[in-house]
Protein backbone atom coordinates (compact mmCIF):
# COMPACT_ATOMS: atom_id res chain seq x y z
CA UNK A 1 0.00 0.00 0.00
CA UNK A 2 1.34 3.42 -0.71
CA UNK A 3 2.12 6.08 1.82
CA UNK A 4 -0.70 8.55 2.04
CA UNK A 5 0.91 12.43 1.67
CA UNK A 6 -1.10 15.16 2.88
CA UNK A 7 0.21 18.59 2.59
CA UNK A 8 -1.53 20.72 5.74
CA UNK A 9 -0.18 23.93 4.83
CA UNK A 10 -1.41 23.64 1.11
CA UNK A 11 -5.24 22.62 3.12
CA UNK A 12 -4.68 25.14 5.49
CA UNK A 13 -4.88 27.58 2.91
CA UNK A 14 -7.44 26.80 1.16
CA UNK A 15 -9.23 26.26 4.31
CA UNK A 16 -8.84 30.06 5.07
CA UNK A 17 -9.74 31.21 1.82
CA UNK A 18 -13.50 29.19 2.56
CA UNK A 19 -13.96 30.59 6.32
CA UNK A 20 -13.77 34.11 4.55
CA UNK A 21 -16.15 32.97 2.20
CA UNK A 22 -18.42 32.10 4.88
CA UNK A 23 -18.16 35.64 6.89
CA UNK A 24 -20.55 36.92 3.98
CA UNK A 25 -22.80 39.35 6.44
CA UNK A 26 -22.70 38.98 9.89
CA UNK A 27 -19.11 38.98 11.83
CA UNK A 28 -18.49 34.99 12.46
CA UNK A 29 -17.58 33.68 15.97
CA UNK A 30 -14.91 30.78 15.73
CA UNK A 31 -14.89 28.15 17.54
CA UNK A 32 -12.50 25.13 17.55
CA UNK A 33 -12.98 21.77 18.47
CA UNK A 34 -10.56 20.66 21.12
CA UNK A 35 -7.33 20.08 20.11
CA UNK A 36 -7.06 20.17 15.96
CA UNK A 37 -9.40 22.55 15.13
CA UNK A 38 -8.52 24.72 17.89
CA UNK A 39 -5.11 25.33 16.77
CA UNK A 40 -6.72 25.66 13.17
CA UNK A 41 -9.23 28.44 14.57
CA UNK A 42 -6.70 30.03 16.72
CA UNK A 43 -4.30 30.36 13.34
CA UNK A 44 -7.62 31.44 11.30
CA UNK A 45 -8.35 34.16 13.46
CA UNK A 46 -5.06 35.64 13.89
CA UNK A 47 -4.31 35.82 10.13
CA UNK A 48 -8.00 36.55 9.13
CA UNK A 49 -7.66 39.32 11.96
CA UNK A 50 -11.10 38.48 13.61
CA UNK A 51 -11.92 40.92 16.31
CA UNK A 52 -12.46 39.21 20.13
CA UNK A 53 -11.25 35.26 20.94
CA UNK A 54 -11.57 32.10 19.49
CA UNK A 55 -13.84 29.40 21.40
CA UNK A 56 -12.94 26.20 22.25
CA UNK A 57 -15.03 23.20 22.36
CA UNK A 58 -15.07 19.79 23.55
CA UNK A 59 -16.91 16.67 22.78
CA UNK A 60 -16.31 15.01 25.66
CA UNK A 61 -19.09 15.33 27.76
CA UNK A 62 -22.02 14.56 25.33
CA UNK A 63 -20.38 11.73 23.54
CA UNK A 64 -22.33 8.72 22.96
CA UNK A 65 -19.60 6.37 24.16
CA UNK A 66 -18.28 8.62 27.14
CA UNK A 67 -18.93 5.13 29.52
CA UNK A 68 -16.52 3.65 27.61
CA UNK A 69 -14.15 6.44 26.99
CA UNK A 70 -14.51 8.88 30.15
CA UNK A 71 -12.97 12.15 30.41
CA UNK A 72 -9.25 12.31 28.85
CA UNK A 73 -6.84 14.01 31.49
CA UNK A 74 -5.76 16.21 28.98
CA UNK A 75 -8.57 17.26 27.30
CA UNK A 76 -9.22 20.43 26.86
CA UNK A 77 -12.82 21.67 28.39
CA UNK A 78 -15.07 24.36 27.01
CA UNK A 79 -14.16 28.04 26.64
CA UNK A 80 -16.69 29.69 24.78
CA UNK A 81 -15.60 34.09 25.92
CA UNK A 82 -18.75 35.08 23.81
CA UNK A 83 -22.45 35.23 24.28
CA UNK A 84 -23.46 32.20 21.92
CA UNK A 85 -26.96 33.94 21.85
CA UNK A 86 -27.81 35.05 18.02
CA UNK A 87 -24.01 34.88 17.20
CA UNK A 88 -22.96 33.17 13.86
CA UNK A 89 -21.22 30.71 14.31
CA UNK A 90 -18.25 28.74 12.50
CA UNK A 91 -17.25 25.94 13.94
CA UNK A 92 -13.56 24.37 13.02
CA UNK A 93 -11.93 20.90 13.09
CA UNK A 94 -9.42 18.79 11.80
CA UNK A 95 -11.02 16.18 10.29
CA UNK A 96 -14.73 15.08 9.62
CA UNK A 97 -15.40 11.49 9.38
CA UNK A 98 -18.46 9.78 11.12
CA UNK A 99 -20.03 12.89 12.40
CA UNK A 100 -20.49 11.52 15.97
CA UNK A 101 -17.83 14.16 17.54
CA UNK A 102 -19.94 16.95 15.34
CA UNK A 103 -23.06 15.73 17.04
CA UNK A 104 -21.54 15.55 20.69
CA UNK A 105 -20.03 19.45 20.05
CA UNK A 106 -23.48 20.44 18.80
CA UNK A 107 -24.95 19.50 21.76
CA UNK A 108 -22.25 21.39 24.04
CA UNK A 109 -22.69 24.35 21.67
CA UNK A 110 -26.51 24.32 22.67
CA UNK A 111 -25.78 24.10 26.59
CA UNK A 112 -24.24 27.58 26.24
CA UNK A 113 -27.38 29.05 24.49
CA UNK A 114 -28.80 29.33 21.12
CA UNK A 115 -26.92 30.32 18.04
CA UNK A 116 -28.19 32.13 15.38
CA UNK A 117 -26.47 30.29 12.67
CA UNK A 118 -24.15 27.49 12.88
CA UNK A 119 -21.85 26.28 10.21
CA UNK A 120 -18.96 23.92 10.09
CA UNK A 121 -15.33 24.58 7.96
CA UNK A 122 -12.93 21.22 7.96
CA UNK A 123 -9.65 21.15 7.14
CA UNK A 124 -10.63 17.06 5.91
CA UNK A 125 -13.65 15.36 5.19
CA UNK A 126 -12.92 11.73 4.63
CA UNK A 127 -16.62 10.38 4.48
CA UNK A 128 -17.50 7.22 6.29
CA UNK A 129 -20.49 9.34 8.01
CA UNK A 130 -22.33 7.02 10.68
CA UNK A 131 -24.95 10.47 11.17
CA UNK A 132 -26.03 13.07 8.72
CA UNK A 133 -23.53 15.59 9.10
CA UNK A 134 -21.72 17.84 6.55
CA UNK A 135 -19.53 20.53 6.42
CA UNK A 136 -20.59 23.71 4.53
CA UNK A 137 -17.07 24.07 4.03
CA UNK A 138 -13.81 21.44 3.58
CA UNK A 139 -10.50 22.01 2.37
CA UNK A 140 -10.38 18.38 0.30
CA UNK A 141 -12.68 15.54 0.42
CA UNK A 142 -10.30 12.54 0.94
CA UNK A 143 -12.07 8.69 1.82
CA UNK A 144 -10.24 6.35 3.41
CA UNK A 145 -9.78 2.88 3.54
CA UNK A 146 -10.94 0.91 6.97
CA UNK A 147 -8.04 1.17 9.59
CA UNK A 148 -6.53 4.15 8.22
CA UNK A 149 -6.41 7.06 10.20
CA UNK A 150 -4.66 10.91 10.18
CA UNK A 151 -4.85 13.84 12.42
CA UNK A 152 -3.16 16.81 12.40
CA UNK A 153 -0.04 17.71 14.46
CA UNK A 154 1.23 21.27 15.22
CA UNK A 155 4.97 21.88 15.19
CA UNK A 156 6.76 24.46 17.67
CA UNK A 157 7.15 26.76 14.73
CA UNK A 158 2.99 26.76 14.42
CA UNK A 159 3.35 24.97 11.06
CA UNK A 160 0.78 21.77 10.24
CA UNK A 161 1.18 18.49 9.07
CA UNK A 162 -1.11 15.33 9.46
CA UNK A 163 -0.21 11.71 11.17
CA UNK A 164 -0.90 9.08 9.48
CA UNK A 165 -2.01 5.47 11.06
CA UNK A 166 -2.27 2.34 10.13
CA UNK A 167 -4.71 -0.03 12.11
CA UNK A 168 -5.38 -3.55 11.61
CA UNK A 169 -9.24 -4.17 10.22
CA UNK A 170 -10.55 -6.94 12.82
Amino acid sequence: MSSLQLDAEALYAELKRGVQGLQAGAPVKLVGVTSGGAWLAERLQRELGLPGEIGVISSALHRDDFAQRGLSATAEQTRLPFDVNGAHVVVVDDVLYTGRTLRAVLNELFDYGRPARVQLAVLVDRGGRELPMAADFAATRLPLPPGQSFELARGDDGTFSFVVEHKPVA
